[in-house]
């Protein structure tokens, strides 16, 4: 009898399936492979040429961590037990890749041409890495989003390689945790393009724990709220003694920080549109120049109640040129913003409930990404969980942090830390009718594996393809498939009768 047992493997929570009665191995998401072998990470040694009298010098090369945000990325690095921030000449690096003279142009500079270069210049491309619209155009030149995020990579490698006067070639990489297989094996080769060997994909939520709770010593249930440019996620975790478990993780991949943006850019443009008649949204350089606008603002509400907006020759007619100036209130701005600060609960409830936590039962709340500081969704979290969030930490840093803190526990600079993550997504299998089989719930702990027993659907059936799937959805056709592989030689029988493990 044929027996098969899925699994899901830590790194990258990438899936496979192993057969007992055969060395054959299956990755999904990465080809089918006939043998794998698996070692743990070495350190390297640097060992001085020639004979020497003194003690053996053991180097051990460094594994930063990198957040590679939608937009913004920030690289930090282990040095003498703790986590520091690794500066550069911008300080962290705005996710923008434009071209300028043939060249690529990476950070606040690409970002600055963007006005005037708008159809060259592309931002927040992380949203499309390994989706159906993947390409993006620069001079009718298609590109796919992992080669535009690759630029910002070997821009963040060179800086910390300066900064460290050491070359750099290893790193942990953070992802949102909703991110399916496929973006994080993409995200992979984002490192490989870009000359970096990345060891460890981590959830951005769990990575950042990780930089709050690293002198913890008491076991503490955590809720970190993530809300960035890009991503929206919610994690629960217990903390405590160097173990970090991730016991639920929730999130809502249609909300990000860009969407309050959003709004202040609608009501700009209709309101000119009112005065003047002219649609600033079909402007590309005043787009450009209002989505600006609309991030400054966002920004001073966190500490002002008021923001003022100017914005002096937007646009021209035969008439002259025309102006933008006018003022924001914090109020009008959280009234604009009404129902995306409701949306920010629900997936609070339900990481509480995948938990089977209440709020009474969270500790601490962490806040991730610049969007948190908006004071409304402070406040929402506050009122959910009657706790005070703790912003300790720059926000905009801490995932960093974390991802260099699991560098050093890779490269061997820290230890005694054990981090348990969950799968974000169910693991399930196609069976008769395009009907989903679920095969490991979401937020499993990783490693683990299961096994259920199958049959064949037709008389005399002697092979079954098995197509495991990876989502939320209870039909094939709304999951992602991470891949298939046949199975043959099963005895000639009636339907139902053999029993496959």
């Amino acid at each position: 009898m044929a027996s098969s047992t899925a699994q899901v493997h830590t790194l990258g929570a990438t899936s496979f399936v192993s057969t007992k009665n055969s060395p054959k191995t299956v990755f999904f998401g990465k080809g089918l492979s006939k043998s794998v072998s698996f070692s743990h990470q070495k350190s390297f040694l640097k060992l001085k040429k020639g004979r020497s009298n003194g003690p053996l010098r053991v180097v051990v090369e460094k594994v930063v961590g990198i957040d590679l945000g939608t937009t913004n990325s920030v690289v930090d690095a282990m040095e003498g037990g703790k986590p520091f921030i690794v500066t550069n000449a911008e300080w962290a690096e705005d996710y923008a890749v434009g071209a300028g003279s043939g060249d690529r142009l990476v950070g606040q500079i690409a970002k600055r041409q963007a006005v005037v270069k708008p159809e060259n210049t592309f931002f927040s491309v992380k949203r499309f890495i390994r989706r159906k619209m993947s390409k993006v155009d620069e001079e009718s030149k298609p590109f796919a989003a992992e080669e535009i995020s690759a630029h910002v990579l070997r821009k963040l490698v060179d800086d910390v390689s300066k900064f460290l006067n050491d070359k750099v070639t290893k790193a942990v990489v953070t992802v949102p945790a909703y991110f399916n297989d496929s973006q994080r094996i993409a995200t992979k080769d984002v490192g490989r393009i870009a000359g970096l060997q990345v060891l460890r994909i981590i959830n951005e939520p769990t990575t950042a724990s990780l930089a709050y709770g690293l002198e913890r010593k008491n076991n503490e249930t955590i809720l970190v709220f993530d809300l960035g440019g890009g991503t929206f996620d919610v994690s629960v975790l217990e903390v405590g003694d160097g173990v970090f478990e991730v016991l639920s993780t929730s999130g809502d991949t249609h909300l990000t920080g860009d969407d309050f943006d959003k709004r202040v850019v609608d009501l700009l443009a209709a309101s000119f549109k009112k005065d003047e008649g002219i649609d600033l949204l079909k402007d590309k350089q005043a787009l450009q120049r209002l989505t600006e606008t609309a991030e400054k603002a966002k920004m001073e509400h966190s500490t002002l109640t008021q923001a003022n907006i100017s914005l002096p020759f937007i646009t021209a007619t035969a008439d002259g040129p025309k102006h933008i100036d006018t003022t924001l209130t914090r109020a009008k701005f959280e009234e604009l913003c009404s129902d995306l600060l409701d949306r920010l609960k629900r997936p609070v409830e339900n990481s509480l409930r995948d938990a089977n936590l209440s709020f009474k039962d969270i500790d601490e709340v962490i806040l991730v990404g610049g969007s948190t500081r908006i004071p409304a969704g402070q406040e929402v979290v506050k009122s959910l969980t009657g706790k005070e969030p703790n912003v300790t930490v720059n926000p905009d840093e801490v995932v960093a942090l974390g991802a260099a803190i699991q560098g050093g526990v890779l490269s061997g600079h820290v230890s005694d830390i054990v981090l348990l993550d969950v799968t974000p997504l169910s693991i399930w299998l196609e069976t008769l009718g395009g009907v989903m089989t679920k095969y490991i719930p979401r937020n499993t702990t990783l490693p683990n594996s299961k096994s259920k027993v199958f049959s064949t659907a037709t008389d005399g059936q002697t092979s079954v393809e098995i197509n495991v799937l990876q989502g939320v959805r209870e039909f094939v056709r709304d999951n992602k498939s991470l891949g298939s592989f046949q199975l043959d030689r099963i005895p000639p029988a009636p339907r139902g009768v053999p029993q496959i493990e």
